[in-house]
């Protein structure tokens, strides 16, 4: 293995626990903290998976297996598929049952990843759990990761702040471009595989293909907003606020979702995405706060994963924000706070 620059200024003989996934990010991970002076075990977390849906885990653990094998580090198998069936899957099919539009990767972090994941690793002594997240965490606050494109404190809110305090994000400093060549130099085995885009732990299986499978979809009629059918549209869980849809036997669009009614499996369409009405006050429920927060203390808020930013005065767990929306905002999507580069914590939009 040709020498890297350590990621870490101070070599220690701390334990930490790297959730490998089989990907390259954790790979790289793993990779940085031995040379480090850490002594690294890699862990594979074992999630719940669609029987009749196609799912690589046992591809992605084989190759977590690799990874550990060629780092020399001892391996392990985390079977957290009750906590994932109960915190992501069942929360899925719930809240789009209930017409709202959740985020299972949030839910995954804080409840797996680092819930479950980290309680594991506590009860064998480890002084950390680390993964290949594009953050950075600092006596338990956490910020931005130093790449815009690959930044995922979104995803992390919910993660308790006495979790972050022992954990690790060696990738905060790097880009994507760089891992990459990081996993070639450490000739990792895992230096061409491809990033998974799909649900946490389903690999290449889509929301879509998910719902179809676990909640069922049919297709049903697409209004516009004075009540007018237009056509027929694939089914109402598939759509959020704002996502422009495809219809059938439709007059030409676009057409964007401004409206459903679950119960009825419709939709309402629009030719305009943005709010015709200002949003005043956004009320969040499950809030988790990392950092201190004072009362009327002015913020930024995010409520899509790279999605605008808003300004905003932050009060008794409601955000009002003095920036416009330029779209529709979705009951269940996450808004996440910033104060500068920090995350200072968020909840779900009621």
């Amino acid at each position: 293995m040709q020498n890297v620059k350590p990621h870490v200024k101070e070599k220690t003989k701390k334990r930490v626990f790297v959730g490998l996934s089989g990907g390259v990010d954790s790979a790289v991970t793993a990779a940085l903290l031995q040379q480090d002076g850490y002594a690294v075990t890699g862990v594979f977390i074992k999630g719940w998976y669609p029987p009749e849906l196609p799912c690589t885990w046992a591809e992605d653990r084989r190759d977590a297996m690799r990874i550990a094998a060629h780092l020399g580090i001892p391996f392990v198998t985390l079977d957290a598929s009750q906590e994932y069936k109960q915190a992501v899957i069942d929360y899925l099919i719930r809240e789009y049952g209930a017409g709202r539009t959740p985020n299972p990767d949030i839910m995954c972090n804080r409840d797996v990843k680092f819930g479950a994941f980290y309680h594991f690793a506590k009860k064998h002594e480890a002084d950390f759990i680390a993964t290949g997240h594009y953050a950075k965490t600092k006596e338990g606050k956490l910020f931005r990761g130093a790449d815009p494109a690959k930044d995922q404190s979104y995803f992390l809110w919910a993660v308790p702040r006495s979790v972050l305090a022992h954990t690790l994000f060696p990738l905060s400093a790097y880009t994507k471009e760089k891992v990459r060549a990081l996993a070639r130099r450490f000739t990792l085995p895992v230096s061409e595989k491809k990033d998974s885009q799909g649900i946490c732990f389903l690999g290449s299986v889509s929301v879509e293909d998910f719902l179809r499978s676990e909640v069922g979809v049919r297709e049903g009629i697409a209004r516009d907003e004075t009540g007018k059918e237009l056509g027929t549209h694939e089914g109402a869980a598939l759509y959020t606020f704002g996502e422009r849809a495809s219809l059938k036997e439709a007059p030409s669009g676009p057409w964007f979702v401004v409206a459903k009614d679950h119960a009825k499996n419709e939709i309402t369409v629009s030719k305009h995405k943005q709010h015709s009405s200002p949003v005043v006050h956004m009320v969040l429920t499950d809030v988790n706060l990392i950092g201190t927060l004072d009362d009327n203390e002015q913020l930024e808020a995010q409520y899509r994963y790279h999605g605008p930013m808003l300004k905003g005065v932050w009060s008794n767990n409601t955000f009002s924000p003095t920036t416009p929306l330029t779209e529709p905002l979705a009951p269940g999507q996450s808004l996440v706070l910033y104060r500068g580069n920090e995350c200072v914590g968020g909840g779900i939009i009621s």
